[in-house]
């Protein structure tokens, strides 16, 4: 066998072999380059420094830099060369100016491919309009069906409020930023209220609204306990 191909080989037998030490598994792509990846690295970084959970579970997080149902094509793509048969499929991704068919179709595009594989479950975690109504949820109940770009300048103002300067969407330090400057736990509980207040309603017109905090649900069951209350 040629030295290259001996190489691969060896690399995919080591994955093999550290994927099966991870029971939990989390592969989450993301509409975004920056915003969201940094966000979640937050998780992941805090969970990987866990004694308890760091050697169970498995955070992969991957920057898609494509919209709406793109997102989750690239994800489908991703799992079939990896051939992944166990885990959790996290989309997040944003309405932004994108067509209702594209935004709402993710959704309906995840109820069909979860009626296969019942270790393989996908997940949409969306936000109408943008991630930043999910940051925003962190200091306020807000319900005002805005354009997006007065969420950043709510965000603008509040985090100079703060003393944190302008809002930026590569902020290196936003997850610690919101957990220790805002409420995550209020943000899950506005964010599940906006839903249950639009239950029956497509994605599209729960706007604003966000599923952004049933993955952060999830996360947060491997957080160090100091960290993990916080949110719970």
């Amino acid at each position: 066998m040629p030295k290259k191909a001996g190489t691969v080989q060896w690399r995919k037998q080591r994955r093999k072999e550290y994927l099966e030490k991870k029971e939990y598994r989390y592969y989450i792509f993301c509409e975004g380059e920056q915003t969201e990846p940094l966000y979640f690295e937050g998780f992941k970084r805090l969970i990987e420094d866990n004694p308890i959970y760091k050697d169970m579970v498995l955070i992969e997080i991957e920057p898609c830099a494509a919209e709406t149902m793109r997102v989750i094509g690239m994800a489908e793509r991703y799992v079939r060369k990896k051939g992944i048969v166990r885990g959790q499929i996290w989309c997040v991704y944003d309405k932004d100016s994108f067509p209702t068919k594209d935004f709402n179709g993710v959704a309906k595009r995840v109820d069909k491919l979860n009626l296969g594989n019942p270790e393989l479950q996908y997940h949409a975690s969306w936000s109408n309009e943008c991630i930043e109504f999910w940051f925003i949820l962190h200091f306020a109940y807000y319900t005002s069906n805005n354009h997006r770009s007065e969420y950043v300048k709510f965000l603008n103002d509040k985090f100079r409020e703060l003393g944190i300067g302008k809002y930026q969407k590569n902020m290196k330090d936003i997850f610690r930023i919101l957990m220790e400057k805002g409420n995550p736990k209020l943000a899950i509980r506005y964010a599940k209220r906006i839903i249950e207040e639009n239950k029956g309603k497509t994605p599209a017109a729960i706007a604003p609204g966000t599923k952004v905090y049933e993955l952060v649900e999830e996360l947060v069951k491997y957080l160090p306990e100091n960290t993990g209350t916080k949110f719970l």
